[in-house]
């Protein structure tokens, strides 16, 4: 059974309470969203979540998308429930007010994503795909394009996708083939094919507005030669209304092994109408930013679909009866006792619930960070901010939804034969967390990132804004009254990551295959790390707030019992990866290609 209500205690608490001395400086944006607020909007979201999106999972996963002359045809009850979040304002959320958005804080933004992801991750993708295109058109499109398209994009009434992949070609962007054809009025023909186009093609929106990669006649040869422009499906007229089709086609849908209700798309550009964005041969650029901005959601989407398989995993478990606890029957006059009460039981429980409560408060800390690389104005705490946004955007991602699928499979456990058939609905949790760990660039790719681009950039830049807090936090941790074997326990695995570091850059230098051979385990590594940075944070927080005895102990206590689980029985496998990190890549790489 799917069962979802936000947790909106933990919410509030990652929102307001654990980050509150994070040194990344004021957002005077932000101040004028005052608690209150803020707390509403989340009470909304989860109205929205609980009683429009999740009603429509189960169906909208059964049912699918349909492709019918052309047009695809959504799940029965999306266009309805798109137009309640349109005409909700969740659309125009955490956009900039200077082109209708609402411009609340990334952290609220971030907390209803999840919600949504949790409830419904393919009607997620349609307004999730328009955020980031219209990201990246505020920093690099001209004026005049965002003065014609970014109003009816932000308010949802048009949609926006990212056009990348070809047949033959994915993360290699190099290979590219579509092509941009300069015409005299300032116009591009773009021409060329594209393939897995998450909302290329729907029934919710007026409009559709691609931002599609190509090259010009005289662009230089590989990733240095990709502009990007913008295409929309229908050209408008001259009083700014869709109108002229724009010979953009949709080929095919994809039958996918989970987010069905998500239309994939193959399209084809048949010297359709587009207008440069950015700089020519500078495209990458400007994509870089969008697909950033999808990399941190896609990671929330793992955070969500495992808040929704935990929920599912807990009312399965205080319901089923089986068996009688290992210490004398809990609930004698019962036939058996819940099977909550085993164990084994515990330990997937208390796993995904420890997965999700981490990945929840690290993504807190990432984006308020967030907040002050855009809108801050002080420079030092701005330029620290971008740093580590810089670093931890491929851990985000990559972790959270390795998290994510993590959950979805415990939770199918849990419930046993009845989790792998249909009916239960945990195992779609486990098809549509699969995808996540795929798509705006692999999970594996995300670490080559890390390793490649991020560990060494700027003499060590991105890595001193994440080791130097951690560092002064261990210390802190260590000599604390209640929690001083957590922070030596939390020593260890800094210690770990630490000389995974210098492994990695000693080796990597002679040898770039040493640091690809060792990037997967030390993604994981420093993830884990910043999880429990945000454990040893809470634990000592909500140890205080019980000594104030300022209310909510059944809250905060949970909070500790969550922690000492995090660090008695989640960390010490995550240190233990330096010793791979430091076996290098010879067992990896020396069998010969033939012998596979």
């Amino acid at each position: 059974m799917q069962v979802y209500e936000a947790p909106l205690r933990d919410m509030r608490f990652v929102l307001h309470e654990l980050f509150a001395d994070e040194p990344f400086g004021k957002v005077e944006a932000n101040e004028e969203f005052d608690t209150d607020l803020l707390d509403a909007i989340l009470e909304e979201a989860n109205k929205l979540a609980t009683g429009v999106l999740l009603p429509l999972n189960r169906s909208g996963d059964e049912e699918g998308c349909h492709l019918e002359n052309g047009v695809v045809r959504t799940p029965k009850g999306f266009k309805e429930a798109y137009d309640q979040f349109r005409e909700g304002g969740w659309c125009a959320l955490a956009a900039d007010p200077a082109w209708g958005g609402q411009g609340l804080p990334e952290t609220v933004n971030k907390l209803v994503e999840e919600m949504i992801s949790a409830t419904n991750v393919s009607f997620g993708l349609y307004p999730g795909l328009t955020h980031g295109a219209t990201t990246a058109m505020i920093d690099f499109a001209s004026e005049d394009l965002k003065n014609t398209w970014l109003p009816k994009m932000v308010e949802g009434t048009w949609s926006g996708t990212m056009c990348l992949t070809e047949a033959h070609c994915g993360t290699d962007l190099g290979l590219l083939r579509t092509k941009a054809v300069p015409q005299d009025d300032g116009s591009y023909k773009i021409s060329g094919g594209k393939i897995f186009i998450s909302a290329g093609e729907q029934d919710l929106t007026e409009n559709i507005v691609h931002l599609v990669l190509a090259r010009l006649p005289d662009a230089p040869a590989g990733i240095k030669g990709i502009s990007m422009f913008l295409v929309p499906k229908l050209l408008l007229d001259d009083q700014g209304r869709p109108s002229k089709p724009n010979n953009v086609s949709v080929a095919a849908i994809e039958h996918k092994m989970g987010i069905k209700a998500s239309a994939t798309c193959q399209l084809n550009f048949d010297e359709s109408t587009g207008w440069l964005v950015g700089t020519p041969n500078k495209g990458m650029q400007a994509m870089f930013r969008m697909m950033n901005n999808e990399r941190v959601a896609v990671g929330v989407q793992g955070l969500g679909i495992g808040e929704a398989a935990y929920q599912s995993a807990v009312w399965y478990a205080k319901d089923r009866l089986q068996g009688r606890s290992l210490s004398g029957a809990k609930y004698p006059d019962k036939p058996a006792d819940p099977i909550i009460v085993h164990p084994d039981v515990r330990r997937m429980l208390m796993t995904m619930r420890a997965n999700n409560e981490g990945c929840r408060a690290v993504c807190g800390w990432v984006a308020r960070a967030l907040e002050t690389a855009e809108k801050g104005t002080e420079p030092e705490a701005k330029q620290r901010a971008e740093d580590f946004v810089a670093l931890m955007t491929p851990v985000v991602k990559a972790l959270f939804t390795d998290l994510g699928f993590e959950s979805a499979n415990l939770a199918v456990q849990v419930y046993g034969g009845h989790g792998y058939i249909r009916e239960s609905g945990v195992e779609q949790y486990v098809r549509d967390a699969r995808i996540a760990q795929i798509y705006e660039g692999t999970n594996g790719i995300q670490a080559l990132d890390l390793v490649g681009r991020k560990m060494g950039a700027n003499n060590g830049r991105y890595l001193r804004s994440f080791f130097h807090p951690v560092a002064q936090f261990v210390e802190e941790l260590k000599a604390h009254e209640e929690f001083g074997k957590m922070g030596e326990a939390f020593e260890k695995a800094f210690q770990a990551l630490q000389l995974a570091t210098g492994t990695i850059a000693q080796k990597g230098l002679a040898d770039p295959e040493e640091a690809g051979a060792a990037a997967t385990e030390y993604l994981r590594l420093l993830g884990m790390v910043a999880m429990g940075y945000c454990f040893g944070k809470s634990a000592v927080l909500a140890h205080t707030k019980l000594a104030e005895g300022t209310g909510e102990a059944d809250f905060y206590k949970a909070k500790i019992v969550t922690a000492r689980f995090f660090f008695d029985r989640m960390l010490p496998p995550a240190s233990s990866l330096v010793l791979a990190i430091k076996r290098g890549k010879a067992s990896m790489m020396e069998m010969p290609v033939e012998a596979f």
